[in-house]
């Protein structure tokens, strides 16, 4: 999912949503006709905005998902793949995720690793795959308590070697979502300076290339309150898309602060 850059180096701004199993199958049509309108009433968001996109429907959806996103800029993600095709029953592999019109796929969610026993070996192998049929891995990390700064981001800073094996052509592939576990269906997101100083460090330890964004109770006003994101990982508030909305006006906001770098890469 390269597009052109991050807040931090190219100005680029993500905004994505998953709707996990709340939405059945009718009410997710209908939530993504709703987005489609959101985004084409904001001239800003057209397919060579510094905001990017995204949202992640559970799968029976993505066929009909990429209808309706049709000739949008909005990306179609998935919530999770397998690492393979063949004989794995149940499972969605990452080439049929690819033939779908499928661009990122969430990997490694806090609730995919503690429901479904989803280890370092689990994440890497799907990050490997995913990456393999050229789609965007949207790598979930996130400490499981509450820990100081420097201890959340030599975490999550291990999760990310866990899954790319350190191998910085893959690095390069990810987009990584910050998600604190312990604030995942909070009341209120993670503090911002505690958001801001973990991206800090992860971005000193990974790079400057690898986008940065936060999820885990978010919502509108928190985007211009972390210079330290390339943007917000949202959920249940933005399964109603004016809230959606609201968070993509902060976006394309603050796009108009971030100076883009002269050399900077595209995820697409």
């Amino acid at each position: 999912m390269r597009t052109s850059g991050s807040s931090t180096g190219n100005g680029t701004v993500y905004v994505g949503v998953s709707t996990k199993m709340y939405l059945g199958y009718q009410a997710s049509l209908r939530w993504l006709s709703e987005v489609r309108s959101v985004v084409d009433e904001r001239p800003g968001l057209g397919k060579d905005s510094a905001v990017r996109v995204f949202v992640i429907p559970s799968f029976p959806v993505l066929e009909p998902a990429g209808r309706i996103l049709a000739g949008s800029p909005v990306l179609l993600g998935a919530q999770n793949c397998a690492w393979g095709d063949g004989p794995l029953t149940g499972e969605v592999s990452p080439g049929m995720l690819a033939e779908l019109g499928v661009t990122l796929v969430e990997i490694g969610h806090a609730e995919r690793r503690r429901l479904f026993a989803e280890d370092d070996a689990v994440v890497a192998r799907k990050v490997r795959a995913a990456a393999g049929h050229s789609l965007t891995p949207l790598l979930c990390i996130g400490e499981p308590d509450m820990l100081d700064a420097g201890a959340a981001a030599d975490f999550c800073a291990g999760q990310v070697h866990a899954a790319t094996g350190g191998d910085p052509a893959l690095l390069d592939r990810l987009v990584l979502a910050y998600e604190p576990v312990w604030a995942i269906g909070a009341e209120a997101p993670a503090p911002p300076h505690h958001v801001n100083s973990v991206l800090d460090l992860l971005r000193a330890e990974l790079g400057p290339d690898c986008p940065l964004i936060y999820g885990g109770s978010a919502g509108p006003g928190l985007l211009p309150q972390l210079p330290a994101a390339d943007g917000l990982f949202l959920g249940r508030f933005a399964h109603d898309a004016g809230n959606l909305g609201r968070v993509l006006d902060e976006a394309l906001a603050l796009t108009q602060t971030r100076a883009p770098a002269s050399n900077s890469s595209s995820r697409s």
